[in-house]
């Protein structure tokens, strides 16, 4: 199917473009996103008169992620899940559970702009990429942990304790 992009997309093209993307893509994903138009001579005719206004908007909405990305960027977020000993979590981090605990530290992200391969499913610090715009993407930190204090140590904000630390000998005291 032939359509034209009304933003840009990535690893499509960029707005404007006439591109033939698989049926599917453009009736289930592309059309009802307002992301796309068929590819018909109207709707040629139709987008030549609205480029001008459609560029605009694009860049106010660029221009807001931007100013957005300097509030997100290099911000870090803590997931409490619990986990095997061997740090497996019994379960799974997904983007909204990232989008939901970073609404909860006062920063609205929605669930599809969280970037993840796959679910987080273990324990420690993971880099996560954002896409506030088709064209702005910053790097956050989620730090997922078992309880608050495994979290600060994880994140260098206190020392680790091994098991026995500060108990049983005094300074200086030999066994």
């Amino acid at each position: 199917m032939q359509i034209i992009l009304l933003e840009r997309v990535p690893k499509l093209g960029q707005m404007g473009d006439v591109v033939k993307v698989k049926d599917g893509y453009a009736r289930n994903f592309l059309i009802p996103e307002g992301k796309a138009v068929r590819a018909t001579e109207q709707a040629l005719a139709e987008f030549a008169k609205r480029r001008v206004e459609l560029e605009a908007r694009n860049l106010q909405r660029k221009q807001e992620a931007q100013a957005m990305a300097v509030r997100v960027d290099g911000q870090s977020v803590t997931v409490l899940r619990q986990a095997s000993e061997t740090g497996q979590l019994y379960g799974s981090v997904t983007a909204r559970d990232i989008a939901e605990a970073f609404g909860a530290a006062g920063i609205k992200l929605d669930r599809q702009q969280v970037r993840l391969d796959q679910p987080i499913k273990t324990l420690g610090l993971h880099s996560v990429t954002v896409a506030l715009h088709p064209e702005v993407e910053v790097t956050v930190t989620v730090n997922v942990a078992r309880s608050p204090e495994e979290a600060d140590i994880q994140a260098g904000k206190l020392p680790p304790s091994g098991p026995g630390e500060g108990e049983g000998l005094e300074e200086g005291e030999a066994a």
